[in-house]
C-alpha cells in the first residue's frame, strides 16, 4: 500500500500514539506538528467539529500536507456537558490537576449522576484549502469513578470507567482500547471512506 505522509494537528503523545497504531495498516504515516515546528491553532470555536476544522486546516497550510486533526474530550451531562471542549484546560493545569478539579467537582454525586462519555471528531483534509472534509465521529460511553485506577492511556483514563464495568480506560490495552474507545469508533469510520 502506498506510503502518504500526513501531519497530525496536534502535539499530544497520547493522541499520537493511538492513532498511528490505529491507523498502522492504512498507508497514513502519521507525523506531529511539532516534527515541522508548527504552533498550536488557536481552538475559539463552541463545538469539536468546529475546533478541529480550525487545527487540521492550519497545519494542513503551515506544512502543505494533507492533515488529520482530532477535537476531543469527556463529557459528563449531570455537569451541563462539561468539561467538553475545555477538556484539555479544564483546571488551568495537566492532566493529574484536570482529573482532581473533576472528582471533586463531583464528589457527592450518585452512581446515575456519574454518566460520562468521551467524544472525538476526526478531520482529514488533503489540503488546506479542501473544499469537502471528511468528518468522522465516535461516543464512548460509561461513568466517572470515584478515584483513579490504572497506568496505562492519558488525559482522564484513570477515572474513566468503561460501561457498567469496573475497569477504566487506563487498565485496558491499547488494542483493547482501540477496539471500544471514541477515538477508535472515528478512525475506522476515517479508513471506511478513505478505502483504507
Amino acid at each position: 500500500m502506498k506510503q502518504t505522509p500526513v501531519v497530525l494537528a496536534s502535539g499530544n503523545k497520547g493522541k499520537l500514539r493511538e492513532l498511528q497504531d490505529a491507523l498502522a495498516d492504512s498507508g497514513l504515516v502519521l507525523k506531529p506538528q511539532s516534527e515541522f515546528a508548527v504552533p498550536d491553532a488557536i481552538e475559539d470555536k463552541p463545538t469539536f467539529i468546529e475546533n478541529a476544522l480550525i487545527k487540521a486546516r492550519h497545519a494542513a497550510e503551515l506544512t502543505g500536507l494533507p492533515a488529520i486533526a482530532d477535537d476531543s474530550g469527556l463529557v459528563v451531562p449531570a455537569l451541563g456537558g462539561a468539561p467538553g471542549i475545555y477538556s484539555a484546560r479544564y483546571s488551568g493545569g495537566g492532566d493529574q490537576a484536570n482529573i482532581d478539579k473533576l472528582l471533586a467537582t463531583m464528589s457527592g454525586l450518585e452512581e446515575q449522576d456519574r454518566a460520562a462519555y468521551f467524544f472525538c471528531v476526526l478531520v482529514f483534509l488533503q489540503s488546506a484549502t479542501d473544499p469537502s472534509p471528511i468528518i468522522t465521529e465516535g461516543r464512548w460511553y460509561g461513568h466517572i469513578a470515584e478515584s483513579p485506577s490504572g497506568d496505562d492511556g492519558f488525559g482522564y483514563d484513570p477515572i474513566f470507567r468503561v460501561g457498567d464495568d469496573t475497569v477504566t480506560a487506563a487498565q485496558l490495552t491499547l488494542a483493547e482500547k482501540r477496539a471500544i474507545s471514541h477515538r477508535g469508533q472515528a478512525v475506522r469510520q476515517l479508513k471506511d471512506v478513505l478505502g483504507r
